[in-house]
């Protein structure tokens, strides 16, 4: 096997499921690195189980290219493996193991791009940002970011190595994600119209988030791009309540907006702002404390790059693939573009379809695109 299967099975040994860090492999990479004589910066988070990196070949902090992506995945447990989702296996063209597509594949491309770039004379420099905490909301590359920022590093382009089978993906929508905390009057059972039931508040909360998404994909804007072509509502975990017979005076609900880039999310959060207080004002009189408050615990922003401009048509030529495409689910893109100021593509190996399951996989094809399209990369960095 080439060195990027070696590098591609030691990573895959790590189980840097988001919950547990990702500390132990960050310091293989960097160790790897610094065994070829590559510097890399590491950006740890402060309870020092997780970090994220930065490393860079060539000169000059301004122009060049970074390679992006993230090393935390998603649990295994109750799913149906069918050989050891911590070890990298090979079935025929496949090669199976947790992250493989989602995103350790490319993570292994990239740092194999690095190495080889290290030996070329480069005018312009490669960068890869290896960051923590993107399955939970592109947690851990935020302050990174927001450190490179001050730094003078002003990429020309960032490539994010999500898995889009090697397709050029300019734009993935944004997210908000938001904590519903409803407020009550706990009562006996028996005598449940003198208690304010805080899942009732929660209840109808959500009755206006499905009315909300109703009249989105009834009249909402369209984007024809996506697989879903407008903006998303979504509640995802409800908790509330202590035993049946207490009508409930806490309950919580966590739910999402997923915004194509045409929608603002600020002018649907005020629609929620507006629904909470439809909902416990006239509750007010006889129950004064009730409440339904609001927070966003996490938000990233979509990103919409222009797909008919340069950057995206040196990416659709580097990548040897016709078709431009939008995807789905989130990625740094729009915080690159935000914090630095710089513009970003989506394209990597694999397939998301495969991201998050048992058994998941990228094929050796997919990793041999991703290797040459990395090797024409660099090459575009030998010239001012």
């Amino acid at each position: 096997m080439t060195q990027v299967y070696d590098i591609l099975d030691r990573l895959i040994a790590f189980p840097t499921v988001s919950r547990d860090g990702n500390i132990d492999l960050i310091r293989y990479i960097a160790d790897f690195l610094a065994g070829v004589g590559i510097e890399a910066e590491l950006y740890p988070h402060e309870n020092g189980d997780r970090a994220s990196l930065f490393a860079t070949v060539g000169n000059g902090k301004r122009g060049g290219v970074v390679l992006s992506g993230h090393t935390d995945v998603v649990p295994v447990e109750g799913q149906a493996w069918t050989s050891d989702p911590f070890r990298l296996t090979r079935r025929d063209n496949r090669l199976l193991g947790r992250g493989t597509a989602d995103m350790k594949g490319f993570v292994a491309c990239a740092m194999e791009a690095l190495i080889a770039a290290r030996d070329q004379e480069l005018a312009r420099p490669l960068h890869v940002a290896f960051s923590y905490d993107e399955e939970i909301g592109c947690v851990g590359v935020q302050p990174m970011l927001a450190e490179l920022a001050t730094s003078g590093i002003k990429p020309e382009w960032v490539l994010i190595g999500e898995p889009t089978h090697m397709q050029v993906a300019t734009g993935h929508k944004g997210k908000t994600g938001i904590r519903a905390t409803c407020r009550g009057h706990a009562a006996h059972s028996a005598l449940a119209p003198t208690g304010l039931n805080a899942i009732h508040l929660a209840a109808d909360m959500l009755t206006g988030i499905r009315e909300m998404q109703a009249e989105i994909e009834r009249a909402g804007i369209r984007d024809p791009d996506y697989d879903v072509p407008y903006t998303t509502l979504h509640a995802g975990v409800i908790k509330g309540g202590t035993a049946l017979n207490i009508v409930p005076d806490q309950c919580e609900m966590l739910f999402e907006i997923r915004n194509i880039a045409d929608d603002d999310p600020k002018t649907i959060m005020n629609q929620f702002f507006d629904r909470a207080e439809a909902i416990v004002g006239p509750k007010k009189n006889m129950f004064p404390d009730a409440e339904i408050r609001l927070e966003i615990f996490n938000e990233y922003p979509g990103l919409s790059t222009d797909a008919s401009g340069e950057i995206s048509s040196r990416a659709i030529a580097l990548s040897g693939q016709a078709n431009r495409i939008k995807v789905a689910f989130g990625t740094e893109g729009g915080l690159f573009q935000e914090l630095l100021g710089t513009t970003a593509i989506v394209c990597g190996p694999g397939n998301m379809e495969q991201g998050h399951k048992p058994d998941e996989f990228v094929t050796v094809e997919q990793m041999e695109e991703c290797r040459a399209m990395l090797a024409r990369v660099t090459e575009t960095l030998k010239s001012a």
